[in-house]
């Protein structure tokens, strides 16, 4: 099968950072499917990784944490799905990734594509629902209904893959009044299409745009990117007794901010549920499920934000640059082999 990969730890710009290989079949295990990758979509995992990991005795290392496709073939215990079932997934962190014509995934971490979209907009989704959504619902334990809320969601990166999910998870199926952070014009535009409530600038101290809109504090943060940078605002700007749930990789941070509001501090990681092969696992499948069906009655939209073409090596180079650079807005996708 075709497949990308890589060899070393390489800038993303450099011409042996990804390259178009040749690999084996892989073979699925007994609770596996084996899907035909119709698309993908590139997160900054994908980033870290590829500059990070060093793949082992000089094999190639194929990544890739989204995928929409086609099932051609399932293993002997699966029971979820069949041969020609369209789905939608993002796959295991310890497991190949899904830049490649043929993937092997659990079906327990596999959705049922919406039918509404097509696999490049079904692709810009999964990682980050999961992501959003977690943190949501099973972090932060906001409730699932839009009930009226005395609760406040501060987002900070919401033009981003996850935050573009997350402000509209927040506002469509939540009474939490939602703040949104983007930098630029265009982002800050885009933040309020997906439905924030308010939308402040990150560049400016969060507390004290907070104030500027009128929220003296918010009960719940979500902080996406640049965690280290802006956790003593973070601290300010939190209500006592809030919750504060992080994704990204900060630098040292000094939780004891948080201690006189007895605040608490949540990890949010899609992969561990896969990696850890919890009891709960199914929970993935059953929550991109949910979301095909809410995407499917107009609940949700796709967050496709750029299409780059085929997936080769030197497309998803670019994909990988543009991902580094900062300026995304919603999701980066490849189509077709």
């Amino acid at each position: 099968m075709k497949a990308i990969a890589y060899f070393k730890n390489l800038p993303a710009e450099h011409p042996e950072a990804l390259q178009d290989i040749t690999a084996a079949d892989p073979v699925p295990g007994e609770r596996d499917l084996l899907v035909e990758v119709r698309a993908i979509s590139v997160n900054p995992v994908d980033v870290k990784i590829r500059a990070n990991r060093k793949p082992k005795d000089g094999q190639p290392e194929i990544i890739g944490w989204d995928a929409a496709g086609v099932v051609r073939a399932v293993g002997a215990k699966t029971s979820l799905f069949k041969p020609g079932d369209r789905v939608w997934y993002a796959g295991a962190l310890n497991r190949p990734g899904a830049n490649s014509e043929l993937h092997a995934v659990d079906e327990r971490i596999v959705g049922r594509m919406p039918a509404s979209l097509d696999f490049a907009q079904a692709a810009a989704l999964p990682l980050t629902t999961i992501t959003a959504w977690e943190l949501l619902f099973d972090r932060l334990r906001v409730l699932d209904n839009r009930a009226p809320s005395q609760r406040s969601l501060l987002v900070i990166g919401a033009a981003g893959g996850v935050g573009s999910i997350l402000v509209q998870l927040a506002r469509q199926l939540t009474g939490l009044t939602v703040i949104g952070t983007a930098s630029r014009p265009e982002t800050q535009a885009w933040v309020r299409e997906l439905g924030a409530h308010h939308v402040i600038d990150h560049a400016k101290p969060l507390a004290g745009e907070l104030k500027r809109i009128g929220f003296d504090h918010v009960s719940d943060i979500a902080a996406l990117t640049h965690t280290d940078a802006h956790f003593p605002q973070i601290a300010e700007a939190i209500a006592p007794q809030g919750k504060v749930a992080l994704i990204d990789d900060p630098a040292a941070i000094d939780v004891r901010l948080l201690k006189s509001k007895s605040a608490s501090l949540h990890w949010e990681f899609m992969f561990a549920r896969p990696l850890h092969d919890t009891p709960d696992m199914i929970a993935q499948h059953e929550l991109l499920n949910q979301a095909a069906r809410l995407i499917d009655a107009g609940t949700l939209r796709t967050t496709l934000g750029e299409h780059y073409g085929r997936i080769n090596a030197e497309n998803l180079r670019r994909a990988h640059a543009f991902i580094e650079s900062g300026k995304a807005r919603g999701k980066v996708v490849l189509e077709g082999f």
